[in-house]
């Protein structure tokens, strides 16, 4: 493994996987062998008798190469709730992720992990998603969902991210919100107040166009 990337966001539904998407196209056109991980999924559908997670199968599915699906999500939940609600008869255990992670890092040039709602959100009893980034030992990629309140949530989980004693490696902009008014000064007052680098803002979609996002994204692989 060259880079790799622990991807949060600032809130549940704010475009991590597609931003997780672009940035696998992205380094793909780079000439890397790129491949991803969503170790914890809740909202997961029956499929041929097991669970399977959306986005988690995208991710399978834009990796350079195939790997098994289980290496990727782990900790498949079918209920549409926190994973430490969900997982209740099965809870997350960070040391098979990192088994899993340790398997995948040897294979690829890149290697992205997309998290499970925001920083803070529990993922067992006892640990939530910084506790995961902190055993994977990743720099961090913040995607924020340019909408109402975007600048609070952007500044606190940078905050949150570094008192955890993690590296931001940047954060990307999502416009989620085709109406909002002001949108470029909300992303422009947001730049102001991160130290981390603006590494792409990724217009509205109705549907996704990953090759067309991935064009919006710069990532200096050098200050990993």
């Amino acid at each position: 493994m060259e880079a790799g990337y622990f991807i949060t966001g600032t809130d549940t539904n704010v475009g991590k996987t597609w931003a997780t998407i672009a940035l696998m196209r992205y380094f793909k056109k780079l000439g890397k062998s790129v491949i991803g991980m969503k170790p914890v999924a809740s909202g997961c559908l029956m499929r041929d008798g097991v669970l399977r997670n959306e986005d988690a199968l995208l991710i399978q599915e834009n990796g350079s190469f195939p790997v098994e699906y289980e290496l990727i999500n782990p900790y498949a939940y079918e209920a549409p709730i926190s994973p430490h609600i969900a997982g209740a008869d099965n809870p997350v255990e960070l040391h098979k992720i990192a088994a899993n992670f340790n398997i995948l890092k040897k294979s690829a040039d890149i290697l992205l992990v997309e998290g499970a709602g925001g920083w803070m959100s529990p993922i067992n009893a006892h640990e939530d998603i910084a506790d995961l980034a902190r055993t994977l030992d990743l720099p961090v990629i913040i995607v924020v969902a340019i909408r109402l309140g975007c600048i609070n949530h952007a500044k606190l989980t940078d905050q949150a991210i570094r008192s955890s004693g993690r590296q931001c490696a940047g954060w990307i902009a999502v416009c989620t919100d085709s109406g909002l008014l002001s949108r470029d000064e909300n992303i422009q007052t947001i730049a102001a107040s991160l130290d981390s680098p603006l590494l792409g803002v990724l217009p509205y979609f109705a549907q996704a166009d990953f090759d067309a996002l991935s064009l919006r994204l710069s990532v200096d692989l050098s200050k990993t």
